[in-house]
Order: structure tokens, then sequence, then C-alpha cells
């Protein structure tokens, strides 16, 4: 069974099946402090329970996801980066080049961007899967 985070926020807006929910901010956003503001944030969550605007809601998102991205967007592109380096390292030795040193920064640098390109990608697929989105699981109030 997953691991999953309980929050709770109020409905801001509601369309074709999911909500605007703003909620206050849980510990691991105050940890990582990437979000901009300081006091809440705003999280697009599948609406079964059909909840309205104006309403107080408790909502889910799945831990196993959050780590996921966490290590898409911050882990991923250190270990492509490391991997550029060491593949350039390895075409300057078959080459027999004299200065390996450009061949490893331009290695790193394809890489790191080839990680970026992947993010972009991951971060339009994931707001499109719904297995991935937050779930509004009851309203409060």
């Amino acid at each position: 069974m997953a691991l999953e985070k309980q929050q709770e926020g109020i409905v801001l807006e509601v369309f074709d099946g999911l909500a605007k929910v703003k909620a206050s901010r849980h510990s691991d956003c105050e940890n990582c402090g990437s979000c901009p503001g300081n006091k809440a944030i705003v999280v697009e969550a599948l609406n079964p329970v059909g909840a309205q605007q104006g309403q107080r809601v408790a909502f889910e998102i799945k831990e196993v996801n959050m780590l996921k991205a966490a290590f898409i967007v911050y882990i991923l592109p250190l270990i492509a980066a490391a991997a550029g380096v060491f593949a350039g390292t390895y075409l300057a030795v078959a080459q027999q080049a004299a200065d390996s040193l450009m061949y490893q920064i331009a290695g790193g640098v394809a890489a790191f961007g080839l990680s970026m390109l992947y993010i972009k990608y991951f971060d339009r697929s994931a707001r499109t899967n719904d297995n991935m989105r937050p779930v509004i699981t009851r309203i409060l109030s």
C-alpha cells in the first residue's frame, strides 16, 4: 500500500472533475522552499467527492509520486552530468585526443541538457496523468 500525505485546504475553483485547492504548506514544503511564497500553495486535485467552491476539504498526495518527482528533478540531472563527463572521457581516450577536458565538459553539458528535456517531458505527462494528481478524499465543511 502506498504512503500518502494528507493535507487540508479550501476549494478556490471547480472545473472538469478537478478542483483548485489552496492549502497551507506542510513541513516538507517548508524544508524544500522551491515553491513561490511561504504560506500557501495551490494544487489541482481530482474531485471525486464533488466539492464546491469555498468548501474546506482534505486531499491526499501519494508519497511515492513526490519521491519520484523529487528524484527526477533534483538527482537525475546530477547523475546525467556525471555520466556525460565519463562518456566524454571515454570518447577522448577512444579518439586519442590531447585535451580530454573539452570532451568531458561537452559530454557533461549534453547529458545535463538531455536530462532537462526529460524533466520537461515528465512535467507535461505528470500534469495529464491522474495517478500523479492529488485526490480530494472528503469534504470537511
